[in-house]
C-alpha cells in the first residue's frame, strides 16, 4: 500500500482519479473541439481512463442534430486522433456525445442546457458533475460565465463540482485579465477555475520539476554559480495560413507565446523547489519567477533588451513565402510583430546574473520547441593545449517538440594519439525509451480537470503578473513618441540580425535547432 502521508504519492494518486462527469464545451462546432478536444477524449476512452457515465455536450449556435455533430465529430476524429481510429470504439465512445443548439447570449438555452443536464442525471439515477469548458472566441467568454450564473448551473447538486476551463488568450492586457478574471470569480470559485495552457500538458514540460528535483546530478548545479544562460526557443515554419492573420494581427507574438507558454516553461526552468506536489505549492513558487523578473520601463530598456521583427518575402523548405505585412488579413501597415526575442533575468539569489534568452517567430526554417540549458566552462589549465571544438560548453536541451526528450552534450575525447576533443550527446527520447508515443498534452489536462488537480492549470496571479511585465513592453512599443524599430528577417531565415546581436553583445550565440 502507498504512504498517503507521502504528499507526492498521494498527488499522484489523486491525478489518476478522473470523476465521473459531463463536460459542455462552448463553441463545439470550432477547429479546436474537433481537432484537439473531442480526439483527445477519444484517446482517453482507449486507454480506459475515461469515467463511468461520461457524457459530452456540445454547446453551439448552429442548428444540427446529435447525429449530424458525431458524424462531424467522427471526421476530425480519423484525421487527428494520436492512437487512430477504430470504429467499434467511437460507436461506444459517440453514444455518449450530445449537441444543444443556443445563441451565447441567451438565457433560455443556459436554461435548457439545464434541463438536459438533469436528464442525465435522471437516467443515471444520480447527480453527476459538471465541466464547462470555453472554447468559444474570447469575446464571448463574460457573457457564457454569466449566464451560467443566471442559469444557476456553476452550483454542483450537493457533493457534486461544477468547474471551469478557459482557453487562452486570458485577457489582452493586464486590465482585461483583471475583468476577465472579475467575471470568472463571481461565477466560480478560484478552486474551480483552470486556466489552460497546452504546454503544461507536455510531457516533457512535465519532467522538467523530476529532471531538477529528483536527480541529485541536476539540482546543486541549478544556479548562477554553474550555468552561464538559458535559451527558450520556440520556432514555427508557418505564418498566417488559415486565415490566421485577422486574430494574429491584433495580438503578435509577445501576447500570443510568451506571455502565456513561453513564461511557463520559464517559471519551470527558474522556480524554487515546491514544499511539496499540490497545485498550489508548485504554483507559489511559479508565481515568484514572474514576480521576480527584472522590469523593462521605457523604450530605452526594452530596445536594448527586446527585438521585435515582422518577416519579409522568402522560402521555407523551397516554398515561396509572402512578407508578413502581405499575408491574407493582415493590416499591410501592420505594426504587429512576428517574431521577437527577448534578454530577461530573474533577480533571485538562484540566478542573480544569469540571462535567459527567449526567441519566438513565423517562417522560421524549422517546427521545433525547446530549452536548452548552458553551463560555465570549466578552468581549461590541463587541457591548455588540446583541440577544442568551436562549441565546448555542457549543454542541457529539453525538447518540448516535436521529438520530445532530454539530451546533455559533453566533451570527450576523440580516438588517437593526438588530444583532441568533440562533443557528444547522452540522448533519452520519449518514443524510444517508453516504447510509445506519450499522450497529447489536452489529454492530460482534461484529465486533471476531472480530477480536479489544477497544478499544471495558471492561477489568477500567475496570470495578471505576468500580463503586468508584458504591458510595459506594449506601452514602449505603441505608446512612446520614441519606440524600439521594427526589425526585418527574410522568411526561411533564423530571425533578424539584430537578435543574434542582442546575444553577441553579451559574447553568447543562439543555439543551433
Amino acid at each position: 500500500m502507498p504512504d498517503l502521508e507521502n504528499p507526492f504519492e498521494e498527488t499522484l494518486l489523486r491525478r489518476n482519479r478522473a470523476e465521473p462527469c459531463t463536460v459542455v464545451i462552448f463553441g463545439a462546432t470550432g477547429d479546436l473541439t474537433h481537432r484537439k478536444l473531442i480526439p483527445a477524449l477519444y484517446n482517453i476512452a482507449a486507454c480506459g481512463d475515461l469515467p463511468p457515465q461520461f457524457k459530452v455536450v456540445g454547446f453551439a449556435r448552429r442548428d444540427k442534430s446529435d447525429d449530424v455533430f458525431r458524424t462531424e465529430l467522427e471526421t476530425g476524429n480519423r484525421k487527428n486522433s494520436r492512437q487512430g481510429h477504430n470504429d467499434e470504439l467511437w460507436e461506444n465512445f459517440s453514444h455518449s456525445i450530445h449537441y444543444h443548439r443556443s445563441e451565447f447570449e441567451d438565457l433560455e438555452g443556459y436554461r435548457a442546457l439545464g434541463r438536459l443536464l438533469d436528464q442525465f442525471d435522471e437516467e443515471r439515477g444520480t447527480p453527476a458533475n459538471r465541466l464547462f469548458y470555453l472554447a468559444s472566441a474570447p469575446e464571448y467568454f463574460k457573457p457564457i460565465l454569466e449566464l451560467i450564473r443566471e442559469a444557476g448551473l456553476n452550483r454542483g447538486s450537493g457533493d457534486k463540482w461544477a468547474r471551469v476551463v478557459c482557453e487562452k488568450p486570458f485577457g489582452k492586457d493586464l486590465q482585461s485579465a483583471r475583468t476577465l478574471n472579475e467575471v470568472v470569480a463571481g461565477t466560480f470559485e478560484e478552486k474551480d477555475t483552470y486556466r489552460i495552457d497546452h504546454y503544461l500538458g507536455k510531457e516533457t514540460a512535465q519532467n522538467i520539476m523530476v529532471l531538477r528535483f529528483a536527480n541529485a546530478l541536476f539540482e546543486p548545479n541549478w544556479n548562477s554559480r554553474y550555468i552561464d544562460h538559458v535559451q527558450i526557443t520556440c520556432a514555427e515554419n508557418l505564418g498566417m495560413e488559415g486565415g490566421r492573420g485577422g486574430y494574429y494581427d491584433t495580438a503578435g507574438a509577445l501576447r500570443d507565446m510568451v506571455q502565456n507558454h513561453l513564461f511557463q516553461l520559464l517559471t519551470l526552468v527558474a522556480m524554487e523547489p515546491p514544499t511539496d506536489l499540490s497545485a498550489d505549492s508548485v504554483r507559489d513558487e511559479k508565481v515568484k519567477v514572474i514576480r521576480a523578473l527584472r522590469p523593462l520601463v521605457g523604450p530605452e530598456a526594452v530596445g536594448a533588451n527586446v527585438i521585435r521583427a515582422q518577416y519579409t518575402a522568402g522560402s521555407v523548405d523551397g516554398v515561396p513565402r509572402v512578407g508578413y505585412r502581405q499575408e491574407d488579413r493582415v493590416n499591410p501597415e501592420s505594426k504587429t510583430e512576428a517574431y521577437v526575442a527577448l534578454r530577461l533575468f530573474v533577480d533571485t539569489w538562484r540566478w542573480q546574473g544569469v540571462p535567459f534568452y527567449i526567441r519566438v517567430g513565423k517562417q522560421l526554417p524549422k517546427k521545433a520547441t525547446e530549452i536548452s540549458v548552458h553551463f560555465k566552462k570549466p578552468p581549461q589549465v590541463p587541457f591548455a593545449t588540446a583541440q577544442l571544438p568551436g562549441s565546448s560548453e555542457n549543454t542541457l536541451v529539453i525538447r518540448i517538440q516535436p521529438d520530445e526528450g532530454i539530451a546533455l552534450r559533453i566533451l570527450c575525447k576523440q580516438p588517437g594519439q593526438a588530444l583532441s576533443m568533440q562533443q557528444v550527446k547522452m540522448d533519452f527520447r520519449y518514443s524510444s525509451s517508453f516504447g510509445k508515443a506519450s499522450p497529447e498534452a489536452y489529454e492530460r489536462l482534461l484529465l486533471d480537470a476531472m480530477a480536479g488537480d489544477a497544478t499544471l492549470f495558471a492561477r489568477r496571479d500567475e496570470v495578471e503578473n505576468a500580463w503586468k511585465f508584458i504591458d510595459e513592453l506594449e506601452h514602449a512599443w505603441h505608446k512612446t513618441d520614441t519606440p524600439p524599430p521594427m526589425c526585418e528577417y527574410p522568411a526561411g531565415s533564423w530571425g533578424p540580425k539584430e537578435a543574434d546581436e542582442l546575444l553577441a553583445q553579451d559574447g553568447r550565440v543562439w543555439r543551433l535547432l
